[in-house]
């Protein structure tokens, strides 16, 4: 990361900030998928699968959740 003579970044996000922002990206992303992957496993009438795409969903979404703690941090102060 570059800085101006006043150590000010001249990036408009830290890279701290841009790598919370890509993995709370990726994890909606991953939460929209399970949502077919649901779908497709109860037409495929095999509850297993549906059960196991839920929980994996359901994981996602709490660290989704977890990163986006994390990114408000960051963005407030910087770092954790």
């Amino acid at each position: 990361m570059t800085t101006t003579g006043n150590g000010q970044s001249q990036q408009p996000i830290s890279n701290l900030e841009y790598d919370f922002v890509t993995v709370l990206h990726n994890k909606a992303e991953a939460v929209k998928a399970y949502d077919q992957y649901i779908q497709d496993a109860e037409q495929a009438n095999s509850q297993p699968c549906v059960e196991l795409f839920q929980r994996l969903r359901q994981s996602d979404i709490e660290q989704a959740q977890e990163v986006r703690r994390h990114l408000q941090q960051v963005l407030q102060h910087g770092k954790m």
